[in-house]
């Protein structure tokens, strides 16, 4: 009995995927980042098969735009996905997104795991590990230490800063939350008016620590074309490993 089985024994948590889908794209040169084929698959596929294989996953609800509904429910009805309850339509937002997708989960779901659909290289034991540290203080995610130096700039181009790259994390998916804390954090941010790039911004608002683990270089997000080559290639490697 490996690690995660020994600790979900004692502690378990029902928890949910929540895939977020439903982004337009806008850098993908008119390319459709959820079905564009990585391994012969549509990158959404791959993106929900980690979550299906992961013992920590009880269910999914993946969101995507109203326009694209039908047609991921199609490919889920092809892949045989069996833990997912729903696909939900998308709204404008994020923050709106992510609402839709926790309001369609089962009731009794302690945990919501929120991943990008564009994360197609998410693995199971990323997933598994992040689910385990929420257990433990209530808000996880994973994430890779920064390599280049970053400069921070005002609206001029001027440099303002130069943080120390050793304090700088960038942050991936799955990010796991106690559900009726995130939904908290969703309220308060929609009551101020604030917008967040991820769900660990509206967590640290509300005053919720994030704890990291580590993440991998593997669980790269498609953004661009060149990604979808990128992983492409990752992607052959594991088969060939």
């Amino acid at each position: 009995m490996n690690l995660f089985q020994r600790f979900w024994q004692k502690r378990r948590l029902p928890c949910a995927a929540v895939i977020v889908a439903a982004g337009a794209g806008e850098r993908m040169q008119g390319k459709d980042k959820i079905m564009s084929k990585v391994g012969g698959k549509p990158v959404i596929a791959h993106t929900i098969a980690a979550f299906e294989a992961s013992r920590a996953i009880d269910e999914i609800i993946v969101v995507a735009r109203r326009e694209q509904v039908e047609t991921v429910r199609a490919l889920i009805r092809e892949y045989g996905f069996g833990k997912v309850k729903d696909v939900v339509p998308g709204g404008k937002t994020r923050v709106e997104s992510v609402h839709c997708g926790l309001n369609a989960m089962s009731k009794n779901m302690e945990l919501a795991a929120i991943q990008d659909g564009a994360r197609p290289l998410v693995t199971p034991d990323i997933i598994e590990r992040a689910v385990m540290q929420a257990v433990k203080c209530h808000a996880a995610a994973p994430a890779i230490p920064v390599k280049d130096t970053i400069k921070e700039v005002d609206d001029t181009g001027r440099v303002v800063s130069t943080p120390d790259r050793a304090t700088l994390r960038a942050v991936q998916t799955p990010q796991v939350f106690q559900k009726d804390l995130l939904l908290a954090a969703w309220e308060k941010a929609k009551k101020d008016g604030k917008t967040y790039t991820d769900d660990c911004g509206a967590m640290e608002a509300l005053g919720i620590s994030v704890y990291l683990i580590e993440g991998s270089e593997e669980n790269l997000k498609i953004t661009t074309p060149l990604d979808l080559y990128l992983a492409e290639h990752i992607l052959h490697g594991r088969e060939n490993a």
